[in-house]
């Protein structure tokens, strides 16, 4: 239904699910918090109870990674075959599939985005694990029988050792996904700290894995909150690399943690990501990613195509119909098929996206449509409406920084170089996309932005084949494609003498 020009779909009852029950899995085993320990999640969109999760300690956390350390030291997984670890990873994609529902749904509920949108990621999840199974099968190093006669070297590449793996709560199961079947595929063991605002995913993805065969101690898993799980899972001496995804604020705290071990860390963080659209654009192809950029996930999301750098000689055609295909977007009940738009994660959250909005107008800037938190009939939940913002200049908070919410800002440019400039004046430089007919111009912006992905004519297609990962405070390292299973790999090199030296130092 249309409310205030916007398209709603409201409620049409409160979901009647049992509480869920979340657990920490410890050596192959479900337990408890040491001290007992719990902590309730309820839905962002409904307000109901969804869940009741141990609340992980100081010890959970130790014995879990002890748990991964011994395991991974003990070689039986470590030194296992290729083969033998993809066929575990392809049995754990046909369990994913097989529960797709449940998952599905138990994901909504916790983080309020749309049913349609997380059976899909669920459906993408199984084929990471299936991509990372083959990988497992190809890993090799190299030989090298070019050094003399005598000569002969071998670089192996080896499985890290033990790995935390922290994930975020926007795209719980898909995002763990993007880890933890490349770990094991490279062979290590790992210790995985969901959200404390969408854990239970992970739980069933544990489930699903002792399902499978899992050996205990390969995959722990520890509920809990930044303090005390997340802190010792990025400082522990036996842990040796850490992958995060978060915010950038918390992705520079982990590495100043993980600096007194020097352990590697892979991290994936925030972006600002500009879509430029040159004069020659396809419009209507350009407003649809354009919307969907802004709109998907109700804007919290990494990649996100949070502003819009656009030629002026179009910019006031493209910015009325991006408002007017806004006003056609479905904001409302997750649960419904037709939403597109779910809940904000929490109340907080949607308070810094209203500011964002509120110090804008304050400085100048316009809003087109929306700029303000919005009801929904029958939900209690924090939702923020369809928002664009123009009239700015590139130093406003609103065009630099992450708002991670459904607000779009809109920047003009006239030149090549000034779109460039626009483009890589944040911090950030996860994604960029360009819009152009001309195939000389984007391949110029490609090789100019200061991106990690560049998407030409198109946005935010995404592929298991291909790394994805950002340069400056958007992170370091990549997930995804074989680099993805190369994060997790030491590279050791063997050099032998073929028979007897025929000269001697002395």
């Amino acid at each position: 239904m249309t409310v205030h020009d916007l398209t709603l779909i409201p409620a049409k009852s409160q979901p009647e699910d049992a509480l869920h029950n979340a657990q920490h899995l410890i050596d192959g085993a479900w337990v408890d918090s040491a001290d007992g320990a719990v902590f309730e999640r309820r839905s962002p969109a409904h307000g109901t109870l969804v869940s009741r999760i141990a609340k992980g300690g100081a010890s959970d956390a130790e014995a879990a990674i002890l748990a991964a350390r011994r395991a991974f030291d003990a070689g039986d997984w470590a030194q296992m075959s290729g083969k033998d670890r993809a066929a575990l990873l392809l049995k754990t994609a046909d369990l994913i599939d097989e529960n797709r529902a449940r998952i599905a749904r138990l994901e909504v509920l916790e983080s309020g985005k749309p049913i349609s949108q997380a059976e899909a990621e669920i459906e993408g999840a199984a084929d990471l694990w299936r991509f990372a199974a083959s990988l497992a099968r190809t890993l090799h190093g190299d030989s090298h029988n070019s050094l003399g006669k005598d000569m002969l070297a071998m670089v192996l590449k080896e499985p890290i050792g033990v790995v935390s793996l922290i994930t975020p709560w926007n795209f719980p199961f898909l995002i763990v996904s993007q880890k933890l079947p490349f770990a094991l595929a490279a062979g290590c063991t790992c210790v995985v700290k969901p959200s404390e605002l969408t854990p239970s995913t992970t739980g069933i993805l544990g489930e699903l894995l002792m399902q499978a065969g899992l050996p205990a101690g390969v995959v722990n898993i520890v509920q809990g909150f930044g303090d005390p799980v997340g802190s010792i899972l990025t400082s522990h001496p036996a842990v040796d690399m850490v992958s995060f995804t978060g915010s950038t604020q918390v992705g520079k705290a982990i590495e100043k943690a993980a600096a007194d071990t020097l352990k590697k860390v892979a991290s994936e963080l925030g972006g600002k990501n500009p879509q430029v659209l040159f004069a020659d654009a396809d419009i209507d192809s350009a407003v649809d990613a354009i919307v969907f950029g802004i709109y998907f996930n109700a804007g919290e999301c990494c990649n996100s195509g949070s502003r819009i750098i656009v030629h002026e000689d179009i910019a006031q055609e493209v910015t009325r119909r991006v408002v007017a295909l806004s006003r056609k977007v479905p904001f409302g009940d997750p649960l419904h098929p037709d939403t597109k738009v779910g809940a904000i994660i929490h109340q907080g959250h949607q308070d810094k996206i209203n500011s964002y909005v509120q110090e804008a107008v304050a400085a100048g800037a316009k809003v087109e449509i929306g700029g303000a938190p919005i009801q929904v009939d029958g939900l209690e939940g924090a939702f923020f409406a369809p928002t664009v913002v123009s009239s700015l200049t590139a130093d406003m908070p609103i065009a630099r920084e992450e708002v991670f919410g459904p607000v779009l800002a809109v920047l003009t440019f006239r030149t090549m170089d000034e779109a460039i400039a626009l483009a890589n004046g944040a911090n950030y430089g996860l994604s960029a996309g360009v819009w152009s007919e001309n195939i000389h111009t984007c391949l110029e912006f490609s090789r100019r932005v200061q991106a990690g992905t560049v998407w030409t004519n198109t946005w935010m297609d995404g592929f298991s084949e291909l790394p994805f990962g950002g340069v400056k405070e958007s992170g370091q390292g990549r997930e995804l494609g074989r680099y993805g299973l190369e994060e997790f790999m030491e590279l050791k090199t063997v050099q032998m003498r073929i028979g007897r030296s025929r000269t001697h130092w002395i």
